[in-house]
């Protein structure tokens, strides 16, 4: 490596667990993971009742959407790695130990809290543009933690910006510089995340934020998987990329369908409280004295 490349890689040399107590590890994957979820519900449930959704029932649905997120993200790393679960189904369901996919806690907690909805007749455009603006805000403060742990390998990259972690607990390539693939993610979540919520005052409710959401993250997602050294699944491809195809193509066509079949419009600024707020003094002074 050549000094001016080195001079700018990034070296991460952080210890993956936080602390240890009473036999039970909290590892900076795990924490963020927590804070991410924790912040998504709370951004998710505002903008939904914002929306029009019914808060309480935002909240039961988000706690399904979780639960259904986890065993989805359980699932899709299990398939992704098939051959070694099978050779060892004991370690199907020791999650604790690491190992999920992000595509599956989208899945997972999205087809959840869809059946949810749909069963207590909440209203499900509302539901799903918040949960989309939650669910890209946790993605994006999850991915702080696999920044952090390096449990998603990035691909050899002897080049400017690339990542090396050093500790020796990481789960990252140990002295091997690679693209911070994770990285890349997070940044492209919190641009993702940021024209949502430009987007959020005047589309909240009409089922459009959430097409944007599966739209925007898909893109990303099938740019970054080309960084990171998972396993190809078939015809060259990753299967977050295969996944991302799949969301693309939904995504698109469903904003297509809103936006220009069924011609659905933001509604216009109220302008009721301008005009009573200029009236008004004019009627007090109409008013005779008593």
């Amino acid at each position: 490596m050549t000094l001016p490349f080195f001079l700018l890689v990034v070296f991460i040399n952080v210890d993956p667990n936080v602390t240890t107590i009473g036999g039970f590890t909290l590892t900076w994957h795990g924490l963020f993971s927590a804070v991410g979820v924790i912040a998504g519900v709370a951004v998710g449930v505002r903008a939904a009742a914002e929306g029009g959704a019914d808060e309480d029932g935002a909240y039961t649905l988000a706690l399904w959407s979780v639960a259904g997120g986890i065993v989805g993200a359980r699932l899709f790393h299990v398939l992704d790695n098939v051959s070694f679960y099978t050779r060892n189904p004991s370690q199907i369901v020791m999650i604790n130990q690491g190992g999920i996919a992000i595509w599956g806690a989208v899945v997972g907690g999205v087809l959840t809290g869809t059946v949810y909805a749909l069963l207590t007749r909440q209203k499900l455009a509302a539901l799903a543009d918040g949960g989309a603006l939650g669910l890209i805000l946790g993605q994006a403060i999850g991915r702080i933690g696999d920044v952090i742990t390096g449990e998603h390998h990035g691909v050899f990259w002897n080049a400017p910006l690339g990542a090396v972690y050093t500790n020796p607990n990481t789960m990252g390539q140990v002295g091997v510089p690679v693209h911070l693939a994770d990285g890349y993610e997070l940044v492209w979540d919190l641009l993702v995340f940021g024209l949502l919520c430009l987007m959020w005052r005047r589309w909240i409710g009409l089922g459009v934020i959430f097409w944007a959401y599966l739209l925007l993250y898909s893109v990303g997602r099938f740019w970054v998987s080309f960084y990171r050294a998972d396993t190809i699944v078939a015809y060259g491809l990753k299967q977050a990329q295969i996944v991302a195809i799949v969301g693309i193509v939904l995504g698109g066509a469903m904003l297509t369908k809103r936006l220009l079949i069924d011609r659905i419009q933001p509604p216009e600024p109220s302008e009721a409280e301008g005009e009573a707020g200029e009236d008004e003094p004019e009627a007090i002074e109409a008013a005779p004295s008593p």
